[in-house]
């Protein structure tokens, strides 16, 4: 296969993946956004972190800590204080912030939405 083939075929993958990351409700601006090899992540940097909290971490969490409500919406509070402060025009934040913001509250959404759940099917048994 030459170059150009691989290329776009490539260029192809990368549009369906951005196409995908636009249909989950990602804002894919590129100032907020990582970049490898010259192409734009297909999530923000505050998505790439959701979605590999939720995706890696949450099991994890949700295997081996005791869930409570409280913790769980204390690993959402950064990322909701981060996104509300530059919301507002309180700061800027970085793109790792977001990263990192994400990371944590994967796993709380998770864990949270884990808790609604069982507290649901206990109330429905």
């Amino acid at each position: 296969m030459s170059s150009e083939a691989k290329s776009a075929k490539a260029y192809r993958r990368w549009t369906r993946l951005m196409r995908i990351g636009r249909a989950c409700g990602c804002h894919q601006m590129s100032s907020r956004s990582f970049f490898w090899k010259g192409m734009q992540f297909p999530l923000c940097a505050r998505c790439t972190g959701l979605f590999l909290g939720e995706v890696i971490l949450a099991p994890l969490w949700i295997l081996f800590v005791p869930q409570i409500w409280w913790v769980n919406l204390l690993l959402v509070m950064p990322l909701a204080t981060d996104g509300s402060g530059q919301y507002v025009g309180w700061w800027t934040s970085t793109n790792i912030r977001r990263l990192l913001t994400g990371l944590l509250a994967g796993p709380g959404i998770i864990g949270l939405a884990f808790i609604i759940i069982s507290e649901l099917i206990r109330w429905a048994l």
